[in-house]
């Protein structure tokens, strides 16, 4: 008989014998919803925990960032000023230009490195709330590219250590590159939102970011969620396009596509542990359906299992100054 249980009879047993590591906090980015406005420190109330923050408030979360030793931010940006064509993208006043230079006045104050990384989209910034131009109520891809090069250079100009195009349109990484390269920004990575996916999991995401769509929905340019092989293109042409990490997005719904893209990339692959993925961890744990720290542990230790190198997780702060150790 093969007695599979003799290494699971204690702790030390367990760990000496774990196939995944336990999540490394220096391996977690914290998303941060930056608005305009002064004085401001928001709950947002489908996320608790999260909030919205004006520039003038960031100095708690920076410190909490240092203190825990994550990796970075992922700034999304909460204009007060919406247009058809999403200018406030690539303004430099804009919240996020604001933000990437005060968390890197922070970090310096307190002796401590973050990597700041902007998300690069049109929706949070356009009045329709779509992820690229209107061309006779439908999104032009090819008129959306340059001003998504525009506002990566934007935020490369602040002084950004990373953008994130999130938008999924056709050639963006590419765009970006080229962009990035003709303003001497040659050495900024790029991270692709590379398989992301028309999930119903966004919704809290939408209300924090004020970006929901006015009209319609974003199936014509996200991806079909029955699709995993088509993942698997929008990995490779984010690769041949130069980015420098590969996403999936959501995660815990996808690790059969985190699975197959480990295998199929020897390039740094992240996923993201999106808004609703976290909402309903905090709701079960606040109705006591779960634990919130094990619970926690288990789906950051999934992902990590499953191929992935880095997460994006509301639960990052959480994880790493409340939650390590208690798997």
């Amino acid at each position: 008989m093969n007695r599979l249980r003799n290494l699971r009879k204690n702790a030390l047993l367990r760990g000496l014998v774990a196939e995944t590591a336990a999540p490394d906090p220096a391996k977690l980015i914290y998303p941060v919803f930056v608005r305009d406005g002064e004085g401001i420190e928001e709950e947002i109330a489908s996320m608790p925990g999260v909030y919205r923050y004006t520039v003038d408030r960031l100095d708690g979360v920076v410190k909490d960032a240092l203190r825990a030793g994550i990796a970075g931010l992922m700034l999304f940006g909460v204009p007060a000023r919406k247009d058809e064509e999403g200018s406030g993208a690539w303004d430099d006043g804009g919240p996020v230009p604001r933000a990437v230079r005060r968390i890197k006045e922070l970090c310096a104050a307190e002796r401590g490195q973050l990597l700041v990384i902007a998300d690069i989209c049109l929706c949070e910034y356009t009045s329709h709330g779509h992820c690229g131009v209107l061309r006779g109520g439908e999104v032009d891809n090819d008129a959306s590219l340059p001003l998504h090069a525009a506002a990566a250079v934007c935020a490369a100009r602040a002084g950004a250590d990373m953008v994130a195009p999130s938008s999924m349109m056709d050639g963006v990484v590419a765009a970006i590159r080229t962009a990035l390269d003709g303003a001497g920004f040659l050495s900024l990575p790029v991270m692709g939102y590379s398989a992301k996916f028309a999930s119903a999991f966004y919704g809290p995401f939408r209300e924090a970011a004020a970006s929901a769509p006015q009209c319609g929905d974003r199936k014509s340019y996200q991806m079909d969620f029955r699709n995993g092989r088509e993942a698997l293109r929008e990995l490779a042409c984010d690769e041949e396009e130069g980015a420098d990490i590969l996403m999936v997005k959501p995660a815990l719904c996808y690790l059969d596509v985190v699975r197959a893209a480990r295998a199929q990339t020897r390039l740094p692959l992240a996923v993201y542990n999106v808004s609703g993925e976290y909402a309903m961890v905090k709701a079960a744990a606040r109705a006591g359906m779960l634990d919130e720290a094990r619970t926690v542990c288990e789906v950051l230790t999934a992902f990590f299992r499953a191929g992935a190198d880095m997460v994006i997780t509301y639960h990052a702060l959480d994880y790493a100054l409340r939650f390590c150790g208690k798997a």
